[in-house]
């Protein structure tokens, strides 16, 4: 190590304090974090590209400072998709500080990993106060069924109104207009489920069926008077 001549004419002085780093809560217990290793913990990042076209959610399981788990879930950019790919391949068995420093070729998820890596490293966690945190596959959880991520796409015109589309509950295909016009119900397609049914056996026919549903004042006696696809009028 070299030090500067102004350094080396200094007289040294005791240092005082050497109480460590403030300890952060992981998995239930609180810890001095000295190193990769001392970091445990379940947490979500978002982050977003340079132009702001797309966007994606990564979620990691840390374990002894492992990546042992990794969701990538991304909107807007068909790049980003590949890219989330790619992500899945190389993030498990990293280091969080590895994967901070991986290129992961979409601007979105990186600045997801770095935000994530920011609230891991300071005991902003998911599970940070949850005895020994979550056990691996519980990243899955934040899907829908069939494993499909939740998605809400709204679309409005200030001519021609609101069309939902799709909703936490599935793909929306047609809305219920009351005599106000108004948007006062909708059906939905459960599409993970659906899937899942077709490919358990059933047909597409049953399966699509089976996994129609719909949601608030959907009946005329309710005050629908009118029906109208989202996509089409």
């Amino acid at each position: 190590m070299t030090y500067s001549h102004e350094v080396e004419r200094m007289c040294a002085v005791a240092k005082g304090p050497k109480h460590g780093p403030a300890p952060i809560p992981e998995e239930g217990k609180w810890v001095k974090a000295y190193e990769i290793k001392d970091i445990s913990g379940l947490t979500h990042g978002v982050g977003w590209c340079a132009p702001e076209q797309g966007a994606c959610k990564l979620t990691l399981n840390v374990k002894e400072g492992v990546i042992e788990e990794a969701l990538i879930e991304t909107i807007g950019c068909s790049g980003m998709t590949q890219s989330a790919a790619m992500a899945g391949e190389i993030l498990t068995g990293k280091t969080i500080l590895e994967a901070l420093n991986t290129d992961l070729v979409c601007d979105a998820i990186n600045v997801a990993m770095r935000e994530l890596f920011l609230q891991i490293v300071y005991g902003r966690t998911q599970t940070a106060f949850s005895d020994n945190g979550l056990p691996i596959g519980a990243g899955l959880e934040d899907l829908g069924k069939g494993l499909r991520s939740q998605v809400g796409t709204i679309y409005a015109t200030a001519a021609k109104g609101v069309r939902y589309l799709e909703l936490a509950e599935g793909y929306v295909t047609k809305l219920a207009i009351d005599a106000d016009e108004l948007v006062c119900g909708y059906e939905y397609v459960r599409v993970g489920k659906m899937l899942e049914d077709i490919r358990k056996g059933k047909s597409p026919e049953d399966a699509l069926k089976a996994n129609t549903a719909v949601y608030g004042r959907w009946k005329t006696e309710d005050g629908a008077v009118k029906y109208i696809d989202p996509r089409e009028e």
